[in-house]
C-alpha cells in the first residue's frame, strides 16, 4: 500500500485538479476519527464518488473496490497502489471481508458502498431502498464503528459538458457521527439487521437535511441515467 505521505501527496494534487471543473463542499469532516479503525459507508450515485469522498479527508480511505476494476493492469496497480482491494459482486466474497478485517485490525479506515454498486431512483437508500447485508457484519466482526456518510450531485459529472471549467459542477460530501458497531454477542443476525436498517436511515436524514439547509436545486439532486438522459 501506499505510504500516508505519499496518499496525502495525491489527494492534494486530486484536489487541485479537480478545482477547477467542481465545487465541492465538505460537511461534518469532523466526525471521521483521525486515528484507529473505522468504515466508511456511502450511498453510491456514480464512479465519481470514491475519489471525491476521498478528498473529503485527510486519512487515507482503503476502498472495497468491484473485482472488475483490477482486471485492467494500469488501472488494477494504482489501484492497488492507493490501498483499495477487490471485491466480488453477488455472492459473499470471503477473501475481501479477511483483507477488511485484517486492515481494520491495523487501525486503517475501510471504505465500501453499503448499497452494493451505484443505486439511483427507487432502488437508492436516498429513497428507502435497504442496504444489502454485509457493512453490519464487518463492523460487528471488526468491532469498527461505521460513519454514514451522504453524496449529492456527482452523477451530473457524467455529462460532458459539466467539465468545462467555468461551469465548476457542485457537490457535497457529508459525513455524519460514528455509529457504534453492533454487539458481538447475542442475537447477532438481528443487531446486524437493525443495525443496517438504522444506518441506511441516518444517511437518508443527512441527505434530506443537507438538500433543506444548503438550499440544493433540484438539477443537483441523484437522478437516474435515464432522467438525465431525457427519457422520463
Amino acid at each position: 500500500m501506499l505510504s500516508a505521505y505519499g496518499y496525502a501527496l495525491g489527494a492534494g494534487c486530486s484536489r487541485l485538479a479537480l478545482a477547477p471543473f467542481i465545487r465541492h463542499r465538505v460537511l461534518g469532516a469532523e466526525h471521521v476519527p483521525a486515528v484507529g479503525s473505522a468504515i466508511l459507508a456511502p450511498n453510491h450515485i456514480s464512479h465519481f464518488d470514491p475519489p471525491l469522498i476521498g478528498v473529503s479527508t485527510s486519512r487515507q480511505v482503503d476502498w472495497m473496490a468491484m473485482r472488475e476494476l483490477f482486471t485492467n493492469p494500469i488501472l488494477g496497480g494504482a489501484l492497488h497502489w492507493i490501498g483499495s482491494f477487490p471485491v466480488g459482486r453477488g455472492s459473499l466474497d470471503r477473501a475481501a471481508v479477511r483483507i477488511a478485517i485484517e486492515r481494520l485490525k491495523s487501525g486503517r479506515l475501510v471504505g465500501l458502498f453499503p448499497e452494493g454498486g451505484l443505486r439511483t431512483g427507487p432502488e437508492s437508500v436516498l429513497e428507502g431502498a435497504p442496504l444489502r447485508p454485509g457493512v453490519a457484519a464487518l463492523s460487528q466482526i471488526g468491532q469498527a464503528p461505521v460513519i454514514p456518510c451522504a453524496i449529492i450531485g456527482t452523477d451530473a459529472l457524467y455529462d460532458p459538458w459539466r467539465w468545462m471549467p467555468l461551469r465548476r459542477t457542485r457537490a457535497w460530501t457529508v459525513f455524519g457521527p460514528p455509529l457504534n458497531p453492533p454487539p458481538p454477542h447475542g442475537d447477532k443476525a438481528t443487531a446486524r439487521k437493525e443495525f443496517e436498517s438504522k444506518l441506511g436511515q441516518v444517511i437518508r436524514e443527512l441527505y434530506t437535511r443537507t438538500v433543506r439547509e444548503e438550499g440544493i436545486p433540484r438539477d443537483c439532486l441523484p437522478q437516474t441515467p435515464q432522467h438525465r438522459k431525457g427519457k422520463n
